[in-house]
């Protein structure tokens, strides 16, 4: 298992303070070998005892601070956002300040109670980034940078909007010139048809007025003739009486 900086360096001088120890019963064996036979045997038993205790206390302090290491690791894991998270749930958050650019967000968040300001920088209502600071001047300069940064990630964002309104403009347009152009078409249709039948009543009508003209001259000469004829018995009729000429 590797173990933080903190968790090393102590077992490092529990091993230490164990090697001194070690040291010092080597110059207790040393000494005991002059000693009668049982007593050394005594001796021996309480090196390897302490010795035996010092390995443990090692290990045990390793499982300790690994365990503890492990849990600020977990509790550091999830983070600034969800601490945000949590800390706006719990309601313990005052909102300062919150700029909002498109579908992106600034805010400037204070936990009084930690005196922690929170900046956190959001899209669509879930957060992006959150910085954590004590420091107000800096929180204020970090809200301002996420700011700005918003008003440049919702430029992109709001153009599409305006494009999309211009070409939903257009289309728009164009709908309104087609159905103007249909009508149009559709007069225009029906002014031809209608020209046509216009066309031939004229030539009916012309052709009637000929046929009526030829029959009003040929009931002209018939007129006439009929008149030469009414005045020529109209003389005969009238032959050898007075008056006459």
């Amino acid at each position: 298992m590797k173990y933080p900086l903190d968790l090393r360096r102590t077992i490092w001088l529990v091993v230490a303070c164990m090697l001194m120890h070690g040291g010092g019963t080597a110059s207790a064996g040393n000494r005991l070998s002059s000693e009668p036979a049982g007593a050394r045997a005594n001796a021996a038993g309480s090196v390897r005892a302490d010795a035996q205790a010092s390995a443990d206390a090692v290990d045990d302090a390793g499982k300790v601070l690994g365990i503890n290491a492990l849990a600020d690791a977990s509790g550091s894991a999830q983070g600034d956002v969800a601490d945000l998270m949590q800390l706006i749930h719990d309601g313990g958050l005052t909102e300062m300040r919150t700029t909002y650019n498109g579908g992106y967000g600034a805010s400037l968040f204070f936990h009084a109670q930690s005196m922690t300001y929170y900046v956190a920088l959001f899209q669509d209502k879930h957060f992006w980034r959150v910085i954590r600071t004590v420091d107000e001047a800096r929180a204020e300069a970090v809200y301002a940078g996420f700011a700005r940064q918003t008003a440049q990630l919702a430029d992109v964002q709001i153009r599409k909007a305006q494009l999309q309104a211009q070409k939903a403009s257009i289309e728009r347009v164009i709908g309104e010139s087609q159905m103007r152009a249909q009508r149009l078409q559709a007069d225009i249709e029906v002014a031809r048809a209608q020209e046509a039948k216009v066309a031939d009543y004229q030539r009916q009508q012309q052709d009637e007025t000929v046929a009526l003209r030829e029959e009003k001259e040929k009931a002209q000469s018939q007129l006439r003739v009929l008149q030469q004829q009414v005045q020529l018995l109209q003389r005969q009729a009238e032959a050898g009486l007075p008056g006459n000429r």
